[in-house]
């Protein structure tokens, strides 16, 4: 026989609201309280030759500070470069026209981000402009890999050739002749 009263539905009912209250909570946090609509935006476009492992949502920051998001990545058919379309919030709609952006890594294996870097110039990047400096993701494993197995220029075989010290214990050998 299952026992009911009021203290079990009201312990079902707040659990219940808590549950709904949790994924409120979570929903806002994963969408930075926007839901897609709200805060102003503008697209700004980027092209590089190299992303790594950025990716869509990527966050787009100026000196650590989140200022927008990558909203779509292309690939353009003629210079087979990636164009990255950014979503930047519409504050920082005076952005200057030699703004440079690059593409960087949190910490060693962290996530993908773009960094932007505003110059000086006096004039504005307008909705829809490409940004005209930009600066390719940097591949850790193949600088690794390239500092691993490269060999300084030197063929294996001539290390001891060349280096070996002279034998203090051997004679002098004669003039116009090398031992």
């Amino acid at each position: 026989m299952a026992i009911r009263g009021p203290r079990l539905e009201f312990a079902v009912g707040a659990f219940l609201l808590l549950a709904l209250a949790s994924l409120l909570v979570l929903a806002l946090a994963s969408t930075n309280r926007n839901f897609g609509f709200g805060g102003s935006h503008y697209p700004l476009v980027a092209k590089f030759t190299q992303l790594g492992q950025l990716r869509t949502n990527a966050p787009v920051k100026i000196g650590g500070v989140v200022v927008g998001q990558v909203q779509k990545i292309e690939l353009d058919p003629k210079t087979f470069q990636s164009v990255v379309t950014l979503s930047i919030d519409g504050r920082y709609n005076t952005l200057s026209a030699d703004t440079s952006a690059g593409i960087f890594t949190s910490g060693l294996l962290g996530e993908s981000y773009i960094g932007l870097s505003p110059g000086g110039d006096p004039e504005s990047l307008k909705p829809g402009d490409e940004i005209g400096f930009t600066q390719p993701a940097v591949d850790l494993l193949q600088l690794v890999g390239k500092y691993m197995f490269s060999s300084g220029g030197k063929p294996a075989g001539d290390d001891a050739a060349t280096d070996a010290p002279a034998d203090p214990a051997a004679p002098p050998a004669p003039e116009g002749q090398t031992p």
